[in-house]
C-alpha cells in the first residue's frame, strides 16, 4: 500500500473503503460491536483501525477496473461474506444465552415481563436480558472482543481479497451452527428449568389433591420465588456454560479463517 498523496488521494480512499468492509460487516454481526447502541461513527472507526493496517499488511489493491465493475462487486461480496461469517460465529453464545433466558422465562411463568435489548432493539425476557449481561461481561473477560479483533487480522492472510471466497465445507459448518445454538441453549437452561419443571409438577400434584385452592394465587408465587433462588444459586454453574460456548464461538470463527 502506497503513502497517502494528492496525487493518489482518490486511490488511496477507495483501498480504505475497501480494507474497511470486512471488518466492518464482522462488528455488524458480532456481539457487543453490533449493537443499537453502539453509534455507528464508532463501529467505521473501529473498522477503519483495523482494517487498513491488516489490508496494507496483506497487499489488497483496487482491481485494475475499478470498484464499479463486475471484479469489483465481486471482491466487496466476498469482504462482506467473510466478515457477516466471523461475526455470526461468534454472535452464537449470546444467541444461546438468551434462548436460555426464554426457557426460563416460560418455566417460570413470567414469559410476559419482557424488556427492550439494547444489543438489538427489540424486547427480550427479563431473564434473557440477565443472560445476556452475564455473557457480555464473560466476554469481555476472556478477552473475546481482542479475539475477534486477532481473527479478523488473521484472516486477510488466510483468506486474502480478491480469493476470500469460503469453500462448501465452510458454508455447511456454518449452516450447522444453529444446532450449537439450540444445544447450548438447552444446556445453559438445564441447572434452573428442570429444577422449575419439578416444581410445576409439584402444583400440578397440589392442585389435584386441593381443588378448591387457588393454583395462581399460590403456584406463581413459589414458582417465581424458587426461579429467582434457582438462578441465584446456578448462575456460577451457567457462567461456565455460557463461556464453554463463547469458547467455541470463537473456535468456529478460527475454523471460518482455516487457522
Amino acid at each position: 500500500m502506497e503513502g497517502f498523496t494528492l496525487v493518489n488521494a482518490e486511490a488511496m480512499l477507495q483501498l480504505w473503503m475497501l480494507a474497511m468492509i470486512r471488518p466492518g460487516a464482522a462488528f455488524l454481526a458480532a456481539p457487543i460491536f453490533g449493537g443499537s447502541n453502539v453509534p455507528v461513527q464508532l463501529r467505521l472507526v473501529l473498522a477503519l483501525a483495523v482494517g487498513v493496517p491488516a489490508a496494507s499488511a496483506s497487499g489488497m489493491a483496487v482491481p485494475a477496473e475499478g470498484i464499479i465493475s463486475l471484479t469489483g462487486f465481486m471482491l466487496i461480496l466476498a469482504e462482506v461474506i467473510v466478515g457477516l461469517a466471523i461475526g455470526f460465529a461468534l454472535q452464537i453464545g449470546f444467541a444461546a444465552a438468551l434462548l436460555a433466558g426464554e426457557a426460563i422465562s416460560n418455566a417460570m411463568g413470567i414469559a410476559f415481563a419482557a424488556i427492550a435489548d439494547p444489543t438489538n432493539g427489540q424486547m427480550s425476557p427479563a431473564i434473557g436480558q440477565y443472560l445476556s449481561m452475564l455473557a457480555t461481561f464473560l466476554l469481555l473477560a476472556t478477552d473475546g472482543h481482542l479475539a475477534l479483533i486477532a481473527i479478523i487480522v488473521d484472516s486477510y492472510s488466510a483468506l486474502p481479497p480478491g480469493n476470500a471466497w469460503l469453500s462448501f465445507e465452510t458454508i455447511a459448518e456454518i449452516a450447522n451452527f444453529g444446532v450449537l445454538l439450540f444445544a447450548a441453549g438447552l444446556s445453559i437452561a438445564l441447572p434452573v428449568g428442570s429444577a422449575l419443571i419439578i416444581v410445576q409438577i409439584m402444583m400440578g400434584v397440589i392442585a389435584r389433591s386441593a381443588p378448591t385452592l387457588n393454583l395462581f394465587a399460590v403456584g406463581l408465587p413459589a414458582t417465581l420465588l424458587a426461579g429467582v433462588v434457582l438462578l441465584a444459586v446456578a448462575t456460577p454453574i451457567m457462567a461456565e456454560t455460557i463461556t464453554a460456548t463463547m469458547r467455541h464461538s470463537i473456535d468456529n470463527a478460527d475454523m471460518i479463517i482455516g487457522r
